[in-house]
């Protein structure tokens, strides 16, 4: 590692302690404490919340404008196909491997770096880092937890592996649970009313309907029935089937106008675990934006979910690291990827003026 240059190495070290931490969503507290030390080692004033841990450029209130730095410090649970020991931080062939590595810990560790960089001179703008719990399952005791503690934002960067380009918008996700009613009866004989047969023509219309308004960087709303369920035994005609529709929405409609329109074609009573989770996007003439594309960074739309649906201000989802890792047995991520990710984030910040 002597290659790289002090930042890197230091944040590949913390990466690795952090690595070695299960981490897993609502259990991130270990992760958090040592988050908390290295910015308190740091002589900065932290401030945590549960398992968030964030630190602001200036503990009082400035005129200035704010940009959010936020990365999350939990992880899933590693899959049956790992073939490494999830947990140990090893570096092989360039590669730092480990649960949490690419997703999103070389995001996270690179987001920190920058802020401290950015600390070094004044800027325009106050900065705040935050790292952050629950990402992984869009949990209440994460981002969306901590949001009024830290006042107005007028920009966030949401530190996802994206090859360090700029992902300008973002798929929103709503969840469906849908139920035919049908009528109980003997399955051998003429009686009763099958709810399986009920459900029929909404299944086909969950798989041939097409929104009619198409986003120029998210395409098209995804709708994908998921989950079927009916019956008790063979025998018995089923007066109930229930299914779940995963919804994967575009900044052309909210997820309650998706749900508008689903409830007037489908007779099956339908029911929507929350609408909160709603698709973000940022103008292609915002300054970050245009800083971005000077830099030759590429700008495209992003069918994963972040917490970016919990940010009611302007985002940019951009990071080290490479979505197709994420979830992945023997997750990795190059440590090259991790000073990239530190010298994007700064030549896309250093001196912006919102």
């Amino acid at each position: 590692m002597s290659a790289f240059s002090n930042d890197t190495q230091e944040a590949i070290t913390l990466l690795q302690a952090l690595i070695q931490i299960p981490s897993f969503s609502k259990e991130e507290d270990k992760t958090a404490d040592v988050l908390e030390k290295f910015l308190q080692d740091k002589n900065l004033s932290v401030q945590r919340q549960g398992n968030n841990v964030w630190v602001k450029s200036l503990e009082n209130a400035s005129n200035k404008t704010v940009i959010l730095l936020n990365s999350h410090h939990d992880t899933v649970k590693p899959n049956a196909s790992y073939t490494r020991d999830p947990f140990a931080p090893d570096i092989e062939d360039g590669k730092l491997f480990g649960l949490g590595s690419n997703d999103a810990g070389g995001p996270l560790v690179a987001l920190l770096f920058t802020f401290l960089k950015l600390m070094e001179k004044e800027q325009a703008y106050d900065l705040i880092f935050a790292a952050t719990a629950e990402e992984e399952i869009s949990g209440k005791n994460g981002i969306a937890s901590i949001l009024p503690k830290l006042g107005i934002i007028d920009l966030g960067i949401v530190g996802e592996p994206t090859l360090c380009q700029m992902a300008v918008a973002e798929k929103g996700l709503m969840v469906l649970d849908g139920t035919a009613k049908g009528k109980a009866g003997h399955a051998a004989r003429e009686e009763g009313i099958n709810s399986i047969y009920e459900i029929l023509p909404d299944l086909q219309w969950f798989k041939d309907y097409e929104f009619p308004k198409v986003s120029p960087t998210l395409g098209k709303v995804k709708m994908s029935v998921t989950q079927i369920n009916a019956g008790t035994q063979h025998n018995v005609v089923p007066d109930a089937c229930k299914f779940v529709v995963d919804v994967r929405s575009t900044e052309q409609y909210s997820n309650e106008e998706i749900f508008e329109i689903i409830q007037r074609h489908v007779k099956s009573d339908m029911q929507a675990r929350s609408f909160r989770l709603n698709s973000s996007g940022i103008a292609a003439t915002h300054p970050v934006i245009q800083r971005g594309q000077h830099l030759g960074l590429e700008a495209y739309g992003s069918p994963t979910l972040s917490d970016q649906a919990l940010m009611p201000f302007t985002t940019l989802k951009i990071g080290p690291g490479d979505s197709a890792r994420s979830h992945t047995a023997d997750e990795f991520i190059y440590i090259n990827e991790i000073e990239k990710g530190i010298a994007t984030y700064v030549a896309l910040l250093d001196g912006l003026v919102l």
